[in-house]
């Protein structure tokens, strides 16, 4: 079935001319047409600019200039700049903002000959855990219609877990990528801060801010990833490192593997369901020879609030460029520049978004600034120092990505901690600027996906994907499809 075929069997088809990128496109856009109603994953798609583009690349292929994915179609987040394209953010405030440039990301993959096949809903400028802060309204998880797909990359799980798309791009600040991975049963991986480039991507929160890939598997994860990494003069944080195959060790044994379980991972506030789920997928790994050792991250019960100082301390800065002066949403009455600002930001923002400007905006103001924003980052440096020392006794960490299966729709909306707990897991690794990935390892209640995390020193990504391909060739999680009515 080509929905459900990993990106190295699409790609053998196609380089063998057994099927054409037309041909896949199309199907895919034919999915979309059918489900997308029901799960409102894309914002915008233009099927005569992704069939040009499949024509681009089948003529790529029979010229014999193809590169590794020429042809695959892939779906963007909605917060990559894509010229020509209709670039949202998931934002009333960009709602008519057409992409002059590409993003580095959108470029490398044009050049390698890959699709767009339209871009993603998403929380609106990547605020949101559950993908309810968008401007087009919630993204539904094709597992249970009635719960959210996690994230602020929650179009993007739910394009590859409903097989909309073979693979997706995502950002992850504080966990963007893994929590929504988790909650709709796919495999997704942040890099290590800097390896992909920012350029073109609308900034969140610029020191934590990163892109990665969403697919199925980790052998998919790998594929992406070489095509994304790179370094890229037009982003200051961007790092300058020698090009690396990050499928080199898929295949390498894992007998010597040290695992460390964080106590702070496994402690009270993770679901009974997700932690069967964890600890079935702990013993597979057992079974392949890795080791386990007990570590403890104790500044990682900071990481939420010391994320919630920083991020929107950041957006406070970022999005004051969202005026209605340059671009994007101008408020249709005002008297004067100061009413329009105060307008165009009034209506053009959504609720989220305002309540962390307005954090953002207190944190950084006289008065409060030693208090707030210099204690934060000083524990922002402890937290990435437990992460340094742990890493002095093993090799990866694991635990669960998200505390629990995807909650319902509506469910967190009137208590943002709640919400804001959903990254628990996650965020400490983000502050660090540590790469980590979710990969799929069961199901909790209702039959919701549950994410196992895999937490890897700096420039680590390599044995991350080693680590997970090795649990997904014993097992078939990551090749469940979401039911019978999507299949």
């Amino acid at each position: 079935m080509l929905i459900n075929a990993s990106l190295k069997q699409l790609s053998l088809l196609l380089s063998d001319k057994k099927i054409s990128s037309v041909e896949l496109t199309s199907e895919f856009l034919a999915r979309i047409q059918t489900l997308n109603s029901g799960l409102n994953a894309f914002i915008t798609l233009d099927e005569e600019r992704s069939l040009t583009q499949a024509r681009d690349a089948d003529e790529m292929i029979a010229s014999g200039r193809s590169m590794p994915l020429t042809g695959i179609p892939l779906a963007q987040k909605d917060i990559f700049c894509a010229q020509g394209w209709l670039t949202t953010c998931g934002s009333k405030m960009l709602s008519n903002f057409v992409s002059p440039y590409d993003a580095t990301v959108v470029e490398r993959f044009n050049q390698a000959g890959l699709v767009n096949l339209g871009k993603t809903n998403m929380d609106e400028f990547a605020m949101g855990s559950s993908n309810e802060t968008s401007y087009y309204g919630p993204v539904r998880n094709p597992w249970d219609l009635s719960a959210v797909p996690g994230g602020s990359s929650g179009g993007s799980a739910c394009a590859v877990a409903a097989r909309m798309a073979p693979a997706a791009t995502g950002t992850d600040t504080g966990g963007s990528i893994r929590q929504p991975a988790a909650l709709c049963g796919i495999s997704g991986i942040k890099p290590t801060y800097g390896l992909v480039s920012r350029y073109g991507m609308i900034a969140f929160a610029s020191s934590l801010d990163q892109g990665g890939p969403m697919a199925k598997s980790a052998e998919d994860l790998a594929l992406l990833l070489n095509l994304m990494v790179g370094f890229d003069e037009r982003d200051s944080t961007s790092l300058q490192r020698d090009a690396e195959d990050y499928g080199r060790d898929l295949e390498k044994p894992i007998e010597r593997l040290r695992i460390g379980l964080p106590k702070e991972f496994f402690a009270e506030g993770m679901s009974a369901d997700v932690a069967s789920a964890i600890e079935s997928a702990l013993d597979e790994f057992r079974k392949l020879g890795a080791t386990f050792v007990d570590i403890s991250l104790p500044n990682s019960k900071l990481a939420i609030p010391v994320y919630y100082v920083l991020a929107p301390a950041e957006a406070s800065s970022n999005l004051s460029r969202f005026d209605g002066v340059r671009y994007g949403y101008r408020a249709a009455q005002y008297t004067d520049l100061e009413s329009m600002y105060k307008r165009t930001r009034a209506e053009g923002f959504g609720e989220e978004v305002k309540r962390r400007i307005l954090i953002g905006s207190y944190v950084l103001s006289h008065g409060y600034y030693d208090a707030y924003y210099l204690q934060a980052q000083k524990l922002r440096r402890l937290i990435a120092k437990d992460f340094t020392d742990a890493f002095q006794q093993c090799d990866l960490i694991m635990g669960p990505t998200s505390p629990t299966v995807a909650f319902d729709i509506g469910e967190k909306c009137d208590d943002p901690i709640q919400m804001y707990l959903s990254d628990v897991y996650t965020s400490a690794a983000s502050l660090a600027g540590l790469p980590g990935m979710s990969i799929p390892v069961g199901f909790g209640r209702k039959d919701r996906p549950v994410g196992l995390h895999i937490i890897g020193n700096y420039f680590k990504e390599a044995q991350m994907l080693n680590a997970a391909h090795r649990y997904q060739q014993v097992t078939d999680w990551h090749q469940r499809m979401p039911s019978d009515v999507l299949a």
